[in-house]
């Protein structure tokens, strides 16, 4: 009867067969086996097609007959696939060493599923086939709780969240397809904090942190300040009647000991002004301002009332003798009532003359443009104040 051989293609030999032989052929089985034990081989892979792994009778050399693989090459055609055959059952150290990053490599039987490495993805998985399929045996797949002590996890891929240890969200990841940026976390030596940078492929990259509904951004108990709108309000007792057609300062009793209304009276007829000076905030981003009038009707026309605010910054030396910027007009409807209180809408955005830069002290100038013909509220505009709206680029004025 003449030898078989097993699915790794060790020789059987049969009694009384290969007289003279047996030392010969019983050294190489064990050579075999020995490769099938520990052996090493490094497998060249085939760029986009099939690498069908065999066994070789008799003879040593057969990938699939060794312990180790080291998968080489690089794709530069499109995906790999190499198969071994569906009846054996064995396993394997696989070394995915493929050198692009465009195309995945797979290893499978020739009928059944297997295991992939993703494009650009390399390195080691155990892998075992039960006779239909190739199943990855590493920890990557373990189902259930598995503790990991002292392990290094290098650039390990997570899903959508981090649990706790009761099992419960402590952070939620979500994915961007296009993402260039990032977070770096950085720890530090003693007298020093750890960072949590912004990094990535851009020049300048904002940190992003938003509250949930109604919360706010806390350090500790406390609210952070957060750069971005702010506002001064100037009441009509900080501001001061020009010189020139001057809008009168008035005191408005309502009823003795209720609030009385210290304002400003803007003619119906003749365009009157108004001014009054910050020092600007450090914080300031420089740029344009908006407005809104706080002023009460002295009758009960219903019609339009327009009022303007215009604007100078002066740097230290500069002179104070120059032309306001562009005055910008916000209108608002009588309210029909004396002595209420009206707010009209936010302006639009004002810019101030005179290139603005850190710690300017800042003119402003507020007046009733009444020679518009669309003014045509009879009363005077008795003005409360105006909230003055500007925005800022750092979180304080140190």
């Amino acid at each position: 009867m003449a030898s078989n051989y097993t699915n790794l293609g060790v020789q059987l030999m049969t009694t009384g067969e290969k007289a003279g032989t047996w030392g010969t052929l019983t050294n190489t089985n064990w050579n075999i086996i020995e490769q099938i034990a520990g052996g090493y081989v490094s497998q060249a892979l085939t760029d986009n097609g099939t690498l069908t792994l065999t066994k070789n009778d008799g003879t040593t050399g057969a990938t699939l007959a060794t312990r180790i693989w080291k998968l080489t090459g690089t794709l530069s055609a499109g995906n790999s696939v190499v198969t071994v055959p569906d009846s054996i059952e064995s396993w394997w150290l696989v070394n995915n060493a493929e050198g692009g990053s465009t195309y995945t490599v797979t290893v499978k039987t020739v009928s059944g599923t297997g295991v992939e490495w993703a494009a650009g993805v390399t390195g080691y998985k155990l892998l075992y086939t039960d006779g239909t399929n190739v199943i990855d045996a590493g920890f990557s797949t373990l189902t259930g709780t598995e503790t990991l002590t002292n392990k290094t996890l290098t650039s390990p891929k997570i899903g959508t969240s981090i649990l706790d240890t009761n099992g419960l969200e402590l952070a939620l990841i979500t994915a961007t397809g296009s993402a260039v940026n990032e977070f770096t976390i950085a720890n530090a030596a003693a007298g020093a904090g750890p960072t949590l940078s912004a990094t990535g492929d851009e020049s300048n990259v904002d940190i992003n942190l938003n509250p949930k509904g109604s919360g706010v951004l806390k350090s500790g108990t406390a609210a952070v300040k957060v750069a971005g709108t702010e506002t001064i309000f100037v009441p009509a007792q900080a501001m001061f009647g020009t010189t020139t057609n001057g809008a009168d300062a008035q005191a408005v009793e309502t009823t003795a000991t209720r609030p009385e209304l210290k304002v400003l009276d803007f003619d119906a007829s003749t365009n009157e002004y108004a001014q009054f000076s910050i020092a600007m905030p450090k914080s300031w981003n420089l740029g344009t301002v908006t407005y809104q009038v706080f002023w009460s009707p002295s009758n009960t026309n219903t019609d339009t009332c327009i009022f303007a605010l215009q604007g100078l910054a002066t740097t230290e030396g500069d002179t104070a003798d120059a032309v306001f910027g562009t005055a910008v007009e916000v209108e608002d409807d009588g309210i029909g009532t004396v002595e209420d209180v009206q707010m009209s809408a936010v302006s639009g955005a004002v810019t101030i003359a005179g290139s603005p830069a850190d710690n300017d002290y800042t003119f402003f100038q507020l007046f009733r443009n009444a020679a518009d013909g669309d003014d045509d509220f009879t009363g005077d505009a008795r003005v409360l104040g105006i909230k003055l709206f500007y925005t800022t680029d750092a979180a304080n004025d140190a």
